[in-house]
């Protein structure tokens, strides 16, 4: 038998995302948001089903944990929901093994 070799293209670690509707946090507009691939310890408190099926209570739970300026529940839960979509397909796509990811597009 020969060993397979997959030749995947490395995860990135972190991913910035531009935001259709920007947040407001007081004075401040935020319109990037960049998340960073979560360790097991952020993904405490929810269940990977919920997250691989984008759960917004999942998502409101793991991303504060992940992004950068750090969003709080009550911002994602203003959020306009393509954004929260965007932010949430990222999070999935680190949770996906690589294997998985060479059979994705790339942009």
């Amino acid at each position: 038998m020969t060993e397979q070799h997959i030749d995947a293209t490395p995860q990135p670690l972190q991913k910035t995302i531009s935001l259709d509707t920007p947040v407001t946090r007081g004075k401040e507009k935020i319109t990037t948001v960049t998340l960073c691939k979560p360790q097991s310890g952020a993904l405490r408190g929810t269940r990977l089903q919920a997250l691989m099926d984008m759960d917004v209570n999942a998502m409101m739970t793991v991303i504060p944990r992940i992004s950068l300026p750090a969003l709080q529940a009550h911002e994602i839960a203003e959020m306009d929901p393509a954004d929260l979509l965007s932010l949430s397909v990222e999070v999935v796509t680190f949770l996906l093994p690589k294997s998985a990811l060479s059979d994705f597009p790339t942009a």
